[in-house]
């Protein structure tokens, strides 16, 4: 089962102590921050964690799933993210 906000909210405000209204002002004002950067089109290094990058997809030829038809799927930026060589370590118990 995936971590989600409320959990995370409920792990600021047990860790820290803080109400959990400003544990959820906390990191709403966190994830705001990381999307407006990605937004405009930076990268957002978080050290010990990871990088989320955006990335350009060029034009490319695609095909309907639903009809089969073949067509061209736009350009378009994604975001990715590679995790730091601390954060693999842990996820795989080194």
């Amino acid at each position: 089962m995936p971590l989600t906000k409320v959990q995370l909210v409920e792990s600021i405000c047990n860790q820290i102590g803080m109400t959990k209204n400003r544990s959820a002002e906390i990191l709403e004002t966190c994830l705001e921050i990381i999307k407006s950067t990605l937004e405009s089109g930076e990268d957002v290094l978080i050290s010990g964690f990871g990088k989320f990058c955006v990335r350009e997809k060029k034009e490319r030829r695609g095909r309907n799933p639903a009809t089969g038809d073949a067509m061209i799927l736009a350009p378009r930026k994604v975001v990715t993210f590679k995790c730091s060589g601390k954060l693999k370590n842990m996820v795989n118990g080194k």
